[in-house]
């Protein structure tokens, strides 16, 4: 086969793959990794929170990637870009000054991705005919989903294996939930004593058993502040200190929440709200249970012995709430580390869940887990290197005696100067206008107690719905989205396909007034919401292929996808407020109320019937 038409299946699962991975290794583990490295969770949410920026901003400079090079010049690169910045962070981690010297190489893998991404996406139009972008769709879509599932599960199990197999080696213990009426934790420190041999990281209990029986709010904030003073007092955490003058900034109320802010809550509650019911009785919350760590001996040599706590197994319901990480010394060895437990106050059942304290070489670990990504995308840049195709329309846009400013404001301009480009936009603001509001109460709905209209699934039953059925039916949908409009043109589904992401809404409007007890019945429920989703995002993202087809392809697509977080992001902003104005009932009747607007603009928009299809050659 030529080098200007592979087979599409040598790489285009490959591409998002690659595209996928350093997306969540800046938004998800570097966030794990900085928490087993001790950073607090205030430095860990600003710092990260900035990283999500080159991807906000990524049509800003997409025209440069359309302007200067080829795509494939562009996907080689950074690919490469990657890997150095990959490799500047595990090379960075063990020294001291490691947060500011990793956060700059995150930086780094920050742009290189969302650049990669842009020139991934334009590449996929130009090697790609009509026809096979179609059928590919949902291809592309699944292997960028096998690329978050693998940075979130199997490259967090290497780190964890390595943290494991670097040190004392972990210690596991169970927790447990049970049904007897009332279970007395001590929580006086055990009486520690040396033993002889090798140091050990010890346990006590070996196996914690909570009741599912509900204890008062009140309790639980007595045994948290129990937890908090032995720890601090025992060397393992730091106090933490408030400012009054910023609460008390918190507390002002502006012109604009008193005058516009509160009539409008009044307005929608007295007009569209439901009725509730208010208890007087004591808030009441999951049972909680303690477990001590400690260390068999005196370390030597002044070491410090870092110890982290994770779940390895179980249910999902039963929540380490206090004490993840510890760091032992000689002042503090034989000081008992406090870990706090607390169960679903929705569980009913018994069950159980496996946690380990690990207290391996924790920058040596993910020194080495970085590490192994870097040969990997070493691994990804010598394969795409010789087997992306060269498509005879990847060339630069810029001409010799083109002035690159010029081109690259003249980028932009042509994109608002698309015909019919107003109802262009407004189809890409409000196709997901109901899911964009869905997606942030979904969850929160299937959690959240029957008192309040919520179907009180526990943590686990939660996890269990989106993680596996849920994510199968996404994966189905999509897949059979991408064959159909292959097969018939995306104009001839398109339709259904707005039915398809838009009705199944209503499964939650059933779910919200029958509050079925069937888990199969609510998993059921979900399962059509995702497959619907699966299949009628098939036609949003092939749309976008659709108007950004032209001389600057790349960078128009760019534009297209900001349009499409911003449709995203505003609704989504208001959905949580909203909800609670108006309760879940009627709050997803409004989701499938807001999904009409999609359904006229989409008989406007201009769309090629043969788009999509296989052209078949005489």
């Amino acid at each position: 086969m030529s080098k200007t038409n592979r087979n599409p299946w040598s790489w285009i699962p490959s591409l998002y793959f690659a595209e996928g991975i350093p997306y969540v290794i800046v938004m998800t583990v570097s966030v794990i990794m900085y928490k087993r490295m001790g950073i607090s969770n205030t430095d860990i949410a600003l710092y990260t929170s900035w990283l999500y920026l080159p991807w906000v901003i990524k049509p800003l400079w997409s025209p440069v990637v359309d302007i200067l090079r080829t795509k494939r010049f562009w996907i080689i690169t950074m690919q490469l870009f990657i890997g150095a910045g990959l490799a500047g962070v595990a090379f960075t981690i063990p020294v001291s000054n490691f947060f500011q010297y990793t956060l700059a190489f995150f930086w780094l893998l920050a742009f290189s991705s969302a650049t990669h991404d842009i020139a991934a996406d334009g590449f996929y139009m130009l090697g790609l005919s009509e026809h096979q972008q179609a059928f590919f769709v949902g291809i592309r879509s699944t292997f960028y989903r096998v690329a978050m599932i693998t940075g979130q599960g199997l490259l967090i199990i290497v780190a964890g294996y390595l943290e494991s197999s670097t040190g004392l080696g972990q210690v596991e213990f169970d927790v447990k939930s049970v049904n007897t009426k009332v279970i007395q934790q001590s929580l006086k420190a055990q009486q520690i004593q040396v033993l002889e041999g090798e140091l050990k990281l010890l346990t006590f209990p070996k196996e914690l058993k909570i009741s599912t029986n509900k204890i008062s709010k009140t309790s639980l904030d007595s045994i948290q502040q129990y937890v908090d003073s032995e720890n601090i007092k025992n060397g393992y955490e730091q106090k933490t200190s408030t400012t009054l003058q910023s609460e008390k900034e918190e507390s002002e109320t502006s012109w604009w929440d008193e005058v516009i802010v509160k009539n409008l809550e009044t307005f929608i509650v007295d007009n569209f709200g439901e009725e509730k019911i208010v208890k007087s009785a004591e808030i009441q919350t999951g049972n909680v249970g303690i477990v001590q760590v400690y260390l068999s001996k005196q370390p030597e040599n002044n070491e410090e012995i870092v110890v982290n706590i994770s779940q390895t197994s179980g249910d999902n319901s039963i929540n380490l709430i206090k004490g993840s990480r510890f760091v032992f010394n000689k002042s503090n060895w034989n000081k008992p580390a406090l870990i706090l437990f607390q169960i679903d106050p929705k569980l009913k059942s018994e069950t159980s869940a496996t946690y380990k304290a690990i207290s391996g070489n924790i920058p040596l670990a993910w020194s080495i887990t970085f590490g192994i990504l870097t040969a990997m995308f070493l691994l990804f840049f010598v394969y795409h290197k010789f087997m992306l195709p060269f498509p005879k329309s990847d060339v630069s846009v810029k001409q010799n005696d083109t002035n690159v400013f010029e081109e690259f404001f003249k980028t932009f301009a042509l994109f608002f100067k698309k015909k019919n480009i107003g109802l262009i936009i407004a189809f890409l603001l409000l196709y997901r206008l109901g899911e964009s509001q869905l997606v942030k109460l979904a969850s929160p709905f299937l959690l959240d107690a029957r008192e309040v209209g919520g179907l009180a699934l526990t943590t686990g039953e939660v996890g269990f719905v989106y993680g596996t059925v849920g994510i199968l039916a996404l994966v189905l949908g999509g897949l059979l989205g991408g064959f159909l409009a292959a097969k018939q043109g995306l104009k001839y589904w398109l339709w259904w396909m707005i039915i398809a992401i838009n009705l199944p809404n209503a499964v939650y409007i059933y779910l919200s007034y029958a509050l079925p007890e069937s888990f199969i019945t609510v998993l059921t429920c979900v399962a059509i919401e995702q497959f619907g989703y699966g299949f009628g995002f098939t036609a949003y993202m092939l749309y976008m292929i659709y108007i950004s087809a032209g001389e600057h392809k790349t960078a128009h697509y760019a534009i297209a996808t900001a349009f499409m977080a911003l449709g995203m992001m505003i609704p989504g902003m208001i959905s949580g407020w909203l909800q609670e104005l108006i309760g879940y009932q009627h709050f997803f009747i409004w989701v499938v109320i807001t999904t009409i607007p999609a359904f006229i603009v989409a008989k406007f928009i201009p769309l090629d019937s043969e788009f999509g299809k296989e052209v078949k050659e005489s």
